[in-house]
């Protein structure tokens, strides 16, 4: 057995799931509403600079997280943004077991959870 066989035929099985349908399927109606697509773009432009803050060693400020917070909110009340949230959220769950799976099958290499 290849494992790399193996691991491209996960791949091809996660593009073609149910999870990756529903954030293309949101995605597309986000994209067809510009006003949307703009505040989508403005918050994740602004949380991949908080990020890259972070892994500089440099912690936002309270503020800053709040009206990050804030934000999060306003755009999940957008109907469009909140259904490709969710989509997003279950895609991560989906590739978090995979994960897990697959770390937890090395386990007795180790003799410990991993």
């Amino acid at each position: 057995m290849n494992i790399y066989d193996k691991a491209n035929e996960l791949a091809k099985a996660l593009r073609e799931s149910k999870e990756v349908e529903d954030v293309e399927s949101a995605m597309k109606l986000v994209e067809a509403d510009p006003e949307s697509k703009k505040m989508l773009d403005d918050f994740r432009t602004r949380q991949n600079e908080l990020q890259q803050m972070m892994m500089a060693g440099n912690m936002p400020s309270q503020e800053e997280m709040e009206t990050m917070e804030k934000r999060f909110e306003v755009l999940s009340m957008n109907l469009g943004i909140r259904r490709l949230f969710e989509a997003e959220r279950r895609l991560s769950v989906a590739i978090q077991d995979i994960n897990k799976i697959i770390t937890d099958s090395l386990q007795h290499l180790y003799g410990t959870q991993m």
